[in-house]
């Protein structure tokens, strides 16, 4: 079993590894300005035909075209839910979503969360998936990737103050980027089984003579987006378990590489960008390190089963309760870990079923900010943050002024970077709490005991760092519950979009003192991210168990 697992992790990031380095030559030419061959005179008519300077932003500029965008589209995915009764493509006749489930959904896809409170097979018309949810699934992942490219310029530039077009990057990034490869997966999926039609459900009748009610629809192209943009929604409640959306091992296997493709590439394409590869391979030492050691600990939790089983004197050799059989669990096991390292969400087991240790894994992640290869984009950004950190350490450890790139980290980068850090801690205490200390939030616990504070703290923690994943066991399809997660969604995403942006912005006018001056590239690689990696793991050690005491009772309580 332990050999399986190292082949099985081991493969995967040399496939991804493989795959990231070749993307990142794509993501230079955007990151730089430059247009892809043969598509120039193409740009030049978009940017015509809508009206678009293609000249460079200030901070401000790009972050209010990217509120303003990010506010329209909020509204819009509102309004179509809300009125999905009277629209087209709706052959179920599903009524529109209430106000607060609308405006919980809507916040959900814009901010690149996708935390359902609803199944989708009986609750979304088909021309809400499509024109609603799959659009701002494009658009939510464009947005944390034009975020990481303007504090990409930020870090290379030294003698220009602007950070790029927003425009112009969310166009390129949407037409060439996304949705070319979104295609290519989309058509893979179908070739493996995964269905995109516009049927209405379909009736059947099963071995044992009981009829059934099949869905149907359009969830190929879903699928494809949803996990490639980090986005995790699922077309149907089941999410990556349903075999319409995953059914095989290959497509899981795929499935895993598109979450962590964008942001793997990332980091190749910063080190290319800094002149300095051994800047982007540092981020990977570290998000390497810590994705290891987690999906190993998922890995061998589950295999060690059930303890609830063990405890009443039942045989458990393996904890295969809320998985699919056809991944088993090892498969599943990674699966797990990658989609909370990332702020993708989908899932393909039951995580709430995972044991006391499997399941404090992925809270875990999500925790620290999901910055081990994370959302595209947001990945690289929140990362960066605690390089920054890293480097205002490391500085003064060895007296002299910190600087990464050229550029002094000094107080106000110090300022910016501890703020960021913090939003997302501060979301999740303050939401659980208040949660706890409410009739509407208690509520909505199904479970009593240390679980059930699991179950609310995991919520809270998924929806205020953008994950999406839920451990069930809560009926958040309340008005306080979908206004709570709505608002820690929307706080988690753009205070610390702003934050960054503002971080950008001061470090775009800071001119190199010398070229390739810095801590980290006199360093190494390895030993720098070792550094982040410990950083990460010392919290660990320090704030998390204090917003981890649930599952921190339920993993000792297995030792009684």
């Amino acid at each position: 079993m332990a050999a399986n697992a190292f082949l099985l992790i081991a493969g995967f990031l040399i496939v991804l590894l493989i795959s990231a380095k070749l993307l990142s030559h794509v993501l230079v030419r955007f990151i730089d300005g430059a247009p892809l061959p043969f598509i120039g005179s193409v740009e030049r008519t978009l940017w015509r035909f809508a009206g678009i300077r293609n000249e460079e932003m200030r901070w401000q500029r790009y972050l209010t075209a990217l509120l303003l965008f990010n506010g329209l589209g909020l509204v819009l995915l509102m309004a179509i839910l809300m009125l999905q009764a009277d629209l087209p493509l709706n052959p179920r006749h599903f009524p529109g979503m209430s106000w607060d489930l609308a405006l919980n959904t809507a916040v959900s896809f814009v901010t690149n969360t996708n935390w359902q409170s609803y199944s989708g097979e009986s609750t979304v018309s088909y021309f809400s998936q499509m024109a609603g949810l799959t659009v701002q699934n494009f658009l939510s992942a464009a947005t944390g990737i034009a975020v990481a490219f303007a504090l990409i310029r930020a870090l290379c530039r030294h003698s220009v103050h602007t950070l790029g077009n927003a425009w112009v990057d969310l166009t390129r990034i949407t037409l060439w980027l996304l949705l070319p490869l979104s295609v290519i997966i989309a058509l893979f999926f179908i070739s493996q089984g995964v269905i995109q039609n516009f049927h209405d459900y379909q009736m059947i009748i099963t071995p044992e003579g009981v009829q059934q009610i099949v869905p149907m629809g359009p969830v190929a192209s879903q699928e494809a987006i949803k996990l490639l943009g980090t986005n995790g929604g699922g077309f149907f409640g089941a999410n990556s378990a349903h075999p319409f959306e995953n059914p095989t091992a290959l497509t899981n296997f795929v499935q895993m590489l598109a979450i962590f493709l964008i942001p793997a590439a990332l980091c190749f394409s910063f080190g290319r960008c800094a002149g300095n590869p051994r800047q982007g391979l540092t981020l990977l030492v570290a998000m390497s390190i810590v994705f290891v050691a987690a999906a190993a600990a998922v890995m061998w939790s589950e295999t060690q089963g059930n303890p609830a089983f063990t405890a009443l004197g039942i045989d458990s050799a393996i904890n295969m309760e809320g998985k699919e059989a056809r991944f088993g669990i090892l498969a599943t096991g990674l699966f797990v870990a990658v989609t909370t390292a990332a702020s993708c969400g989908a899932v393909n087991s039951m995580h709430d079923s995972l044991t006391p240790l499997g399941g404090l894994i992925p809270l875990w992640l999500m925790q620290i900010g999901e910055v081990i290869f994370g959302g595209v984009g947001a990945g690289f950004y929140g990362m960066m943050l605690f390089v920054f950190l890293a480097v205002f350490i490391a500085g003064l450890m060895i007296g002299r002024t910190p600087e990464y790139l050229g550029k002094k980290i000094e107080v106000r980068e110090m300022k910016l970077t501890a703020l960021a850090i913090l939003v997302t801690p501060a979301l999740v205490l303050l939401g659980t709490a208040l949660a706890l200390s409410t009739d509407a939030g208690r509520g909505a616990v199904l479970n009593p005991g240390a679980h059930g504070f699991t179950e609310v703290l995991y919520a809270l923690s998924s929806a205020s760092n953008n994950n999406g994943s839920a451990f069930a066991g809560l009926s958040t399809n309340t008005p306080f519950w979908n206004l709570l997660l709505a608002f820690c969604m929307f706080a988690g995403r753009f205070v610390v979009i702003a934050l960054i942006m503002a971080l950008a912005g001061a470090l775009v006018r800071k001119t190199a003192q010398t070229a390739g001056a810095g801590t980290l590239p006199t360093t190494g690689a390895l030993f720098t991210g070792l550094l982040i990696a410990a950083i990460l793991l010392i919290g660990a050690l320090t704030f998390v168990p204090a917003l981890a005491l649930g599952p921190v009772a339920e993993f000792l309580a297995v030792f009684k």
